[in-house]
């Protein structure tokens, strides 16, 4: 019997997630599996393994998303004047006090994002280069896509 999973580095924190696929097994093993990978955070089962190829696009290969996304804040802090030191521990405890957020508050993300933006404010404005055409949303679109491709050619060698 197999299961096959892809959990991500926050395991080492007891904060990861792990995708897992497990065709054919039984309901005790799928208990057996979540009582083993749970240590590492929480579980997540699919009911396909081309799922994961998706899994390690978003959530394999996500943190090293949010951590280059500190270092390009912290980059463009220091580009508004900051030295590095504070630039980057602005940008750590920004990113890290809005996880923690999310995780006490059970607010769509979307609605978490609202309540910071003030009509026409500082945030407001940022978000119109964000939000536009080519901001986040399309580059992580390509990102996650060239995460999946890559792990779909993986799979396949």
């Amino acid at each position: 019997r197999i299961v096959r999973c892809m959990p991500n580095t926050p395991a080492q924190v007891g904060k990861g997630v792990t995708g897992a696929v497990g065709l054919g097994i039984s309901d005790a093993d799928v208990e057996t599996a979540n009582d083993l990978l749970r240590a590492a955070g929480d579980v997540l089962w699919f009911n396909d393994e081309e799922s994961l190829d998706a899994v390690t696009a978003v959530s394999g290969s996500g943190p090293a998303y949010v951590f280059h996304f500190v270092e390009a804040l912290a980059v463009a802090a220091m580009r508004q004047g900051l030295e590095p030191g504070p630039a980057m521990f602005l940008a750590r405890q920004t990113v890290i006090g809005a996880a923690a957020l999310m995780e006490a508050d059970p607010q769509s993300v979307s609605v978490l994002r609202e309540n910071v933006t003030s009509p026409n404010g500082t945030t407001a404005a940022a978000l119109v280069v964000l939000m536009g055409e080519g901001g986040l949303e399309d580059l992580l679109d390509r990102t996650v896509a060239a995460a999946r491709q890559r792990s779909e050619e993986l799979g396949r060698s």
